[in-house]
């Protein structure tokens, strides 16, 4: 590729504005206005995604007519207590967006841990009714593991029409997470990939100063989120990248990176290698904020917010803004880390896979 070229932008509607303790509609209408006036269209939302399909009704299916956007939402059977709990997801899926039908529906954060679940509540089976009946377009499934995995139900499931994988420059490597090996056996199997977590949950927006003292060195005044788009969306075979767009200015930025895309070049391949390697050094917790484990949590401890307190001292090295998010996000006295039973339910639903009881322990023995 060469001089600059249009890319796909998905709208993921994870992180939506909030007013008060709910979703920002009117901001969120904005925000779907503007993204589909500068021509995109994917829109992407899930059944555990706490009001987001109500919102997508309200800001977008409501609003806009049904063959100008693309809309996805997922059945997540890890979180379902039975197959009929899980097949009925679809049902409230569509009764709370009012789309009619689903463009693209998944198979929510498979890994190694829920793999077979999917298979014993029959949801393969499912999608292909569902397909045939005309309530979903096309489906697919959201990927948390690791490439063996992903090999044996590509394999298994030739007929999937895309996978979701996360994918960015601090895990491209990253042995937990394994996303170039997950890359390369989509592609083998000529399978389009949506990316998500281009920008790990905000992370990369806001990187350690090492890293952004980098990137402003190797392109004065661009943003860090720009240079992590710009290495997802520089991939073959990309559907879509997803990005959980929460302001009007994020909005602005994306559309601008994805809208008059700049591949890298050889001197920003460079910085991005790098940036893994002083990444590669980092204390941070490497938690992208997606909330699977708080909705797990029999103790209602509010896992992301906890991290990402602590992650303002582990990253940045700034205690007073860590101890003040921290006493925020525990207000009242609820949500402690120090609450944690051990029951593990946390990890078995991350999709990064980390030690969260262990993690809890020491950001507890720190800020409590």
């Amino acid at each position: 590729m060469s001089g600059t070229e249009r890319r796909p932008l998905g709208f993921g509607l994870m992180r939506l504005p909030k007013r008060a303790l709910g979703i920002d509609i009117a901001a969120t209408s904005r925000m779907v206005d503007r993204f589909l006036e500068a021509g995109f269209d994917y829109f992407d939302t899930a059944h555990i995604y706490p009001g987001s399909e109500d919102a997508a009704r309200k800001a977008l299916v409501e609003r806009h007519s049904r063959d100008s956007f693309t809309l996805t939402t997922k059945v997540h059977a890890g979180l379902a207590l039975s197959e009929k709990a899980a097949k009925k997801q679809l049902e409230t899926s569509l009764r709370r967006t009012g789309a009619g039908y689903f463009d693209y529906y998944l198979l929510h954060s498979v890994m190694e841990s829920n793999a077979a679940k999917y298979e014993r509540y029959g949801l393969w089976d499912f999608v292909h009714e569902q397909q045939a009946r005309g309530l979903i377009r096309r489906f697919g499934f959201s990927y948390h593991g690791g490439p063996a995995l992903l090999e044996r139900l590509l394999t298994e499931h030739p007929d999937t029409a895309f996978v979701q994988l996360q994918i960015n420059y601090a895990d491209w490597d990253n042995p937990g997470v394994q996303a170039r090996a997950n890359y390369e056996t989509a592609r083998r199997h000529g399978v389009p990939v949506v990316v998500m977590e281009p920008v790990k949950g905000g992370a990369l927006a806001d990187p350690p100063p090492a890293v952004r003292r980098l990137f402003e060195a190797a392109a004065p005044g661009a943003s860090c989120a720009s240079w992590a788009l710009r290495f997802a969306a520089g991939l073959d075979g990309v559907l879509a990248v997803l990005s959980g767009m929460s302001t009007m200015a994020q909005l602005e930025e994306n559309i601008g990176v994805m809208a008059h895309f700049r591949p890298l070049d050889a001197a920003g391949r460079q910085a991005i290698q790098q940036a893994q390697r002083l990444l590669g050094h980092s204390s941070a917790i490497a938690c992208t904020g997606c909330g699977y484990c708080a909705a797990a949590c029999p103790q209602g401890i509010p896992i992301p917010a906890l991290f990402a307190a602590a992650n303002q001292q582990l990253a940045h090295g700034r205690e007073a803004g860590a101890r003040a998010a921290w006493a925020g996000a525990t207000a009242g006295g609820g949500g402690l880390a120090s609450s944690c039973i051990g029951c593990g339910r946390c990890a078995a639903a991350c999709p990064q896979r980390l030690p969260i009881p262990k993690l809890l322990a020491q950001c507890a023995a720190r800020y409590e």
